[in-house]
């Protein structure tokens, strides 16, 4: 595994994507489309978090993007 050097918010990569920031949480929570050390917890203070992704983290496969429109669709 390549060192991390940087990360990005959920927010952030959501923009980039043009994605809506709830269906890549969706995305993310579910484990079996990222890997571990994909997903970041940042700890902001000692009782709030954000969540961010590594580069690999951000290359979620489409697949998975797909079967969370799926699901998010039949909600």
């Amino acid at each position: 595994m390549a060192t991390v050097t940087h990360v990005c918010t959920m927010n952030y990569v959501a923009k980039m994507r043009c994605e809506d920031p709830e269906l890549l949480e969706a995305i993310v929570s579910n484990d079996d489309n990222l890997t571990y050390g994909d997903i970041i917890s940042v700890y902001t203070s000692s009782e709030e978090a954000i969540t961010a992704l590594t580069e690999c983290g951000i290359r979620i496969p489409r697949h998975a993007q797909g079967r969370a429109h799926a699901s998010r669709n039949l909600a």
